[in-house]
């Protein structure tokens, strides 16, 4: 069961690994999944949300690939010499590590958390500099060492010098040449004589052209002063290959230090992915709970364009474990429900979801049964491809699972599949599993109308355009509207009493649906069920029941003076927190803290604590801010 490519999460996955740079976040989004654990859950989630509000403050992070700078490092510490191309590849790599840096110190000024990564980044000044002062566009630079530039500066001397050797020559025999140019053959620097005319002009023949007509002749005068050029040549190179290697040494000796930082740029890669993501899908933060509890406000599907969306409100779990949905084909039976699943899985990869607010509870398995599956190479019918689906769900689910099916039944005789969508519905409740499901059997609506933790849903449907509203009502069974649509297209009422008649005649229909029950029954007691995953409930933090003891508003004693306060900050990670004195905020340890009058008791629910915590100043400033820009601060009184 392909679940990723039902819910179409694959198509949201492409658009994630697009934002990604890297290509280890790449491979990381190719092969992601749902996780099981809470903490491990809420921690990719807050990453999320970290990273995207980075994003909106200081734009977008100055990531790049490091592919190539990760396979320069490699050679510089096995094969022990770089070349210039390789060296500027971990030059651009540390120019990249300098600019995050500098990009994650502005998020330490708004205290967002991702902003300290920048701790493990280390740019390596001095070895960025010297490639920087010594490799440009992609050769060692003429100005690298003196000595380089000495030797630069008289081999152009010593070639221009040759140049005008050989223009002389060409002046002195110009009826012997072919052309009036000299050119460089071989290393050597020759004029082009005519081949009758080989005997007239001393010197050596380096190379002849094409046809054999023209000889390129290295003049006497010229070759005294080859010599001179190799042997500066040689030395160029010799400086050359000692500054690579020692830039090359320099790089080996800061490999692990490099290694790090490649590892952190391809870890915060994959963070600020995720922001991207849910900047573009206009996405926000769920809450994820454990009570088995699937609450959507304005939900929509992630790849659909928000404004061709109509949100959907959602809830299942409290009191209802399964919601059977009907409506006219075209209604948005499977969208909705697409939506619900989709956003669910979204939120279990650590990314947001395309809702105003969610509460999702954590799911061990999503299972799925949508489409028509047929298969010629298996010999699958719609039938027979709904029920081999059916019974991998049937298998595999738990009480900690969301199931999706869609046209519960369908495929064969109405009666049959009617009585096959009852059995699955009911195998389904027994289970305890959450799970949605649409249909057109009027029976099944019957089914979840009489059903404890069932309910119907329809899909809203314009009776005077013909047009899906796309928009769900819980609690209400729905029509498939089949005659009402006929009717309104011109079928003739002669054939719709035939219709009707065949629909809800008297005639009783074979009961086969017991059989199918006995089938399923069957099929499933053959096959050992699988183990399920264990989802990981997170353990409360020492942190965590401090906050939950002391809360904003709270009137508490402080030893050993016994004054009293009001807690204006709650207990952090260090066990601290803040209390609004008669004259002064304070910052006390929780054990010299003792809880006096709970916050419930003494203010009305909502209360606006900055009433009594900011002045009125800073109460003006917020005001101003939460409708324009404003370049004013709040002061925070100590």
């Amino acid at each position: 069961m392909n679940t990723d490519k039902i819910l179409e999460f694959d198509e949201i996955r492409k658009k994630w690994q697009a934002f990604a740079l890297t290509k280890h976040a790449q491979n990381k989004i190719g092969s992601i999944t749902y996780y099981l654990g809470e903490s491990e859950l809420r921690k990719h989630l807050q990453d999320t949300t970290d990273a995207k509000h980075l994003i909106e403050i200081c734009g977008i992070p100055p990531l790049s690939s490091v592919e190539e700078a990760k396979e320069s490092i490699g050679r510089a510490v096995k094969e022990g010499c770089l070349i210039p191309e390789q060296l500027e590849k971990i030059g651009s790599m540390l120019t990249a590590v300098y600019r995050l840096k500098e990009y994650l110190k502005k998020g330490i000024a708004c205290d967002n958390p991702l902003a300290w990564y920048e701790q493990n980044l280390n740019a390596l000044e001095d070895l960025r500099e010297e490639i920087a002062s010594k490799i440009r566009s992609g050769r060692v630079d003429d100005y690298a060492t003196v000595q380089l530039q000495q030797v630069r500066n008289e081999i152009a001397r010593t070639k221009e010098k040759m140049k005008e050797k050989a223009d002389q020559v060409m002046r002195a025999n110009k009826s012997y040449l072919a052309d009036q140019y000299c050119t460089v053959r071989n290393g050597h620097t020759c004029i082009p004589v005519k081949k009758e005319y080989k005997q007239k002009v001393k010197g050596s023949v380096i190379d002849r052209s094409a046809t054999g007509s023209t000889l390129f002749i290295e003049p006497a005068a010229v070759a005294s002063m080859q010599e001179k050029l190799c042997l500066l040549e040689m030395e160029e190179e010799q400086e050359v290959s000692r500054i690579l290697y020692t830039l090359t040494a320099m790089a080996a000796d800061q490999a692990p230090v490099m290694e790090e930082n490649i590892r952190m740029i391809e870890k915060l890669d994959f963070i600020f992915s995720k922001g991207k993501l849910s900047i573009e899908m206009d996405a926000s933060i769920p809450n994820i709970n454990m009570d088995r509890i699937i609450r959507l406000k304005n939900a929509r599907h992630p790849l659909m364009a928000k404004e061709q969306c109509v949100p959907l409100q959602f809830e299942i779990g409290k009191d209802v474990d399964g919601i059977v949905i009907t409506g006219p084909n075209t209604g948005g039976k499977t969208v909705a429900i697409k939506t619900v699943a989709l956003n669910c899985y979204l939120a279990q990869c650590g990314l947001h979801v395309t809702c105003e607010a969610a509460d999702i509870c954590m799911n061990s398995s999503f299972l799925c049964d949508i489409g028509d599956g047929q298969n010629l190479t298996e010999n699958l019918s719609t039938f027979s491809a709904h029920i081999k689906n059916v019974m991998e769900i049937v298998e595999q689910v738990g009480s900690d699972s969301l199931v999706i099916m869609d046209e519960l039944g369908s495929g064969t005789d109405p009666t049959e599949g009617m009585g096959i969508a009852i059995a699955i519905l009911e195998e389904l409740r027994n289970s305890g599993c959450l799970f949605l499901a649409t249909t057109h059997y009027p029976e099944v609506k019957e089914y979840a109308e009489r059903t404890d933790r069932i309910r119907n849903a329809r899909m809203e449907f314009d009776r005077q355009t013909l047009r899906p509203v796309y928009r769900m009502v819980i609690g209400e069974a729905g029509e498939s509207c089949a005659f009402y649509i006929a009717k309104k297209l011109g079928m003739p009422q002669r054939m719709l009493n035939t219709a009707r008649y065949a629909a809800y005649g008297d005639c009783e229909p074979e009961d086969a649906g017991a059989k199918q029950d006995d089938l399923l029954y069957k099929k499933r007691q053959e096959k050992k069920k699988k183990t399920a995953a264990k989802l990981k409930k997170a353990k409360k933090t020492a942190a965590t029941i401090l906050a939950e003891n002391f809360r904003i508003g709270d009137s508490v004693m402080v030893l050993p003076d016994k004054k009293i306060g009001i807690v204006c900050q709650p207990v952090n990670e260090k066990g601290v927190l803040r209390v609004q004195m008669p004259d002064k905020k304070i910052w006390i340890n929780h054990k010299r803290v003792k809880l006096h009058v709970k916050a419930s008791e003494m203010y009305p629910k909502d209360y606006d604590f900055s009433i009594l915590f900011d002045s009125v100043a800073d109460r003006k400033i917020r005001h101003e801010m939460s409708r324009k820009y404003t370049d004013k601060t709040i002061e925070s009184a100590e």
